[in-house]
């Protein structure tokens, strides 16, 4: 059955304060779970219902391997689509080095993409900074009509949003443009997978998600 877009987004809203504010109350914790389970989200995201248990599985082994790895460390975890993002701060290089190593190692993770800080652990102030941009960039993207939310996970570490998703070139540049205009946003890292046109008009049928017009594009991701 299709979704009707216009009445899911206060739905969706509700959902994403909510998922926002799940983060923030573990915000504490020396290696935090990116991916928390809304199920109502399930139905409209571009990703299939396995892929989405599948990144879920990831974040938990690889959250288990890393916490053990670097028990000092403030590591963040993110799969989507089998794409890992690993934010945080650990004390060293050879922390850094060694963490990428264990995530590339764990089961069905397709890439590994590195953004740990050497430095010291960021502080509860810095922190609820992110959850608060995190909660922004989500809201501005409910708001954009052109935009297909659904599509997008946000993640913010020390001011920097990690944009991820599989979307089209139009619907990247779109909400880089967006998020780049909220204020406490230092930079934006794009970690998207690039669908064309006719791959998001094939998708749209079978996830029965509505598809945005947008330019097509190579299958290739950018900062």
């Amino acid at each position: 059955m299709k979704l009707n877009r216009k009445p899911l987004l206060p739905c969706v809203g509700a959902l994403l304060a909510a998922a926002t504010l799940a983060g923030s109350l573990s915000a504490c914790a020396p290696l935090i779970l990116g991916g928390a389970a809304v199920s109502a989200m399930v139905a409209i995201d571009r990703r299939t219902s396995g892929a989405q248990l599948e990144d879920e599985g990831i974040e938990l082994r690889a959250a288990s391997r890393l916490r053990d790895a670097v028990p000092a460390g403030h590591i963040n975890v993110n799969s989507y689509n089998r794409m890992l993002l690993v934010t945080g701060e650990v004390p060293n290089e050879q922390a850094k080095q060694s963490v990428e190593q264990l995530a590339g190692r764990v089961d069905n993770v397709k890439n590994v993409v590195n953004e740990l800080a050497v430095r010291g652990t960021s502080n509860l102030s810095e922190r609820s900074s992110d959850t608060l941009i995190t909660g922004k960039v989500k809201a501005s993207l409910v708001d954009e009509k052109s935009l297909y939310v659904g599509a997008f996970k946000v993640v913010t570490e020390r001011g920097i949003v990690y944009l991820m998703g599989r979307v089209t070139k139009g619907e990247a540049d779109r909400a880089t443009q967006i998020t780049r205009s909220i204020s406490g946003v230092q930079r934006v890292v794009r970690i998207f997978e690039i669908l064309t046109d006719q791959e998001l008009r094939q998708l749209a049928p079978v996830q029965g998600i509505p598809s945005a017009a947008a330019p097509a594009a190579p299958a290739s991701s950018a900062r």
